[in-house]
């Protein structure tokens, strides 16, 4: 063990561990979630990203001399390659306002310096946590700043799941492409399309979400580093907040700029509402396509049963043969967590008082956690769904031509009055449409089945006057 001290006094650490007096008391106060902020990997690194282009930025400023400061750098550097993540014990919960992960990675980083320059873990006197790694820096600008990156960091997986997903849709609407079956509108039989037509504006729906996500991640490219505690700049260079910024860039390769008005930067925090907001928007809409794949899923005697879903595991504990729909069911739970999630960051959005926002924590957990959950979850509904999907063809031909919805596409044909005359009939007799065609000689065999053909039922022909 070593000794360390506080503002509060003197506690034993850890000899091996890289963290310092403040992290411990962070563990000890804030056992809320069971998540670390090691959970976040990209979290992590946009922490050290920060402290990295802070420390750049002093040296140049000469307020730090060059073997600290290419010791911080060299701890940052080993931090975003992945190095010492094990040492972020954190809740990602906190009071403080982000002070405790802030400080996690100062001492972090401040230790990790330490051995690079040849001295123990803890002696502060030849690099310090808040004198050296903190330099021209709080909690207020490093920590929603880092928050932002980390928020980028992770994006880039959940864009790539989303477009691998939107790959799977369009895929199944390629193969099911010639496959007739009935639209409903209202849970009602409508009109006749393609099962391929079903999953391509799936496909279509969830690909018109990433230019959307892509605009949410450019508005948390707005930083504040520079403000310190409020935006006024106190404790830091007049060059600081241009130069850090600059450098942040450089090493994120992120095009951060700094904010018009560090004060309003500091206490709004209505992008990371804007990208919680998206994020709820996709989940959604992922969300109705799984309650859709339920639907013409279910069976497989007593329901739709247009598509077989694959089968991942035993249904029930007291029905057998059951098989349930377990994968779409999952996804949809996540879509309930992601939207509540974004209740969570609009509350604490809106709770912000005066010059800070002490709730960012539980916003950008919020925000992670959906980004998360999303990825996995698409993973899964792709792998072990939407792949192995198989159309249920002679099912969905027989709904169809069984459906007084047949009627819709002799109406151009016949009339209005007429065709309703026949669907009313189809119910009231339970007849199928094409059989009362023919019975009353309204058309020619040939010329009803040409009407009937799935490709001109199924898109828009050449119109002629009644």
């Amino acid at each position: 063990m070593r000794q360390e001290h506080d503002l509060l006094g003197y506690r034993d650490v850890p000899d091996e561990a890289y963290y310092g007096v403040q992290t411990l008391r962070c563990t000890e106060n804030f056992n809320i979630t069971g998540v670390h902020l090691s959970a976040y990997p990209g979290f992590i690194k946009a922490l050290a990203m920060v402290k990295q282009a802070a420390a750049q930025a002093n040296y140049e400023l000469g307020l730090l001399d060059k073997p600290m400061a290419e010791a911080i750098i060299a701890a940052c550097k080993e931090i975003i390659a992945g190095k010492l993540h094990e040492q972020f014990p954190v809740d990602m919960i906190q009071g403080g306002a982000g002070t405790s992960t802030n400080m996690n990675a100062n001492e972090v980083i401040a230790n990790r310096a330490l051995e690079l320059l040849g001295h123990k873990k803890g002696e502060y006197q030849f690099c310090h946590p808040n004198n050296h790694i903190n330099l021209a820096q709080s909690t207020n600008d490093a920590y929603p700043t880092a928050g932002k990156l980390g928020i980028c960091l992770h994006t880039e997986s959940l864009i790539t799941e989303l477009e691998n997903l939107v790959a799977s849709f369009r895929k199944k609407g390629k193969e099911f492409g010639s496959h007739i079956k009935m639209g409903r509108t209202q849970l009602q039989d409508a009109v006749p399309m393609t099962l391929g037509q079903e999953f391509e504006s799936y496909a279509a729906s969830l690909e018109g979400e990433v230019p959307h996500i892509r605009q949410a991640v450019s508005g948390l490219l707005e930083i504040n580093m520079g403000a310190t505690a409020i935006g006024t700049g106190i404790n830091s260079d007049p060059a600081y907040a241009d130069l850090v910024t600059k450098r942040l860039a450089e090493i994120s390769g992120y095009p951060v700029k700094k904010a018009a008005n560090l004060i309003a930067a500091t206490n709004d925090t209505s992008c990371f509402v804007s990208y919680s907001g998206q994020l709820k928007r996709l989940a959604v809409k992922i969300s109705k396509i799984c309650n859709d794949l339920r639907l013409l899923g279910s069976g497989p005697r007593a329901g739709l049963n247009e598509i077989h879903l694959p089968a991942m595991q035993p249904g029930s504990s007291i029905m057998p043969g059951k098989v349930n729909p377990v994968i779409p069911e999952v996804m949809n739970q996540v879509c309930f967590r992601v939207i509540g999630n974004d209740t969570a960051v609009m509350m604490a959005s809106e709770a912000g008082q005066l010059e800070l926002n002490v709730f960012e924590p539980v916003i950008i957990y919020s925000i992670l956690e959906s980004i998360s959950i999303l990825n996995n979850g698409m993973s899964t509904l792709r792998q072990r769904c939407i792949d192995g999907i198989e159309a249920n063809v002679e099912r969905c031909k027989e709904l169809t031509y069984r459906s007084i919805g047949l009627v819709t596409a002799l109406n151009p044909v016949l009339g209005y009055e007429t065709s309703s005359d026949i669907a009313k009939t189809a119910l009231k007799d339970n007849r199928s449409v094409y059989d009362l065609v023919l019975e009353r000689g309204l058309l020619s065999k040939e010329a009803l089945d040409e009407i009937l053909k799935p490709e001109n039922m199924t898109q828009p022909k050449k119109m002629h006057k009644l």
